[in-house]
């Protein structure tokens, strides 16, 4: 992977990470590098998903692939900000 190819994965998992912190309701205490990181993934596997079922390469702006990304970037935002626990009030 080239550096152009890296630094566009970063700028790509931003979008797709903080899009799916948005469809999320509710307050979500992680970090942007773990939204980054989550969205890289869902972009990833959003791609993968839409080019099994053939819908990843059309001639416009491929919005399914999009939908792919962006419900699975909400679906890891969800398990990872689920994963910290509620936080106990101190009085």
């Amino acid at each position: 992977m080239t550096v152009t190819g890296i630094i566009t994965a970063i700028i790509i998992g931003a979008i797709i990470g903080a899009l799916g912190r948005l469809v999320v309701r509710g307050k979500q205490n992680i970090s942007i590098l773990v939204t980054i990181l989550i969205g890289i993934v869902a972009a990833l596997l959003g791609t993968w998903i839409a080019s099994l079922i053939n819908v990843s390469d059309t001639g416009g702006i491929d919005w399914i692939e999009l939908l792919f990304q962006i419900v699975l970037a909400a679906i890891g935002v969800s398990i990872v900000a689920g994963m910290g626990g509620r936080r106990k009030n101190v009085t």
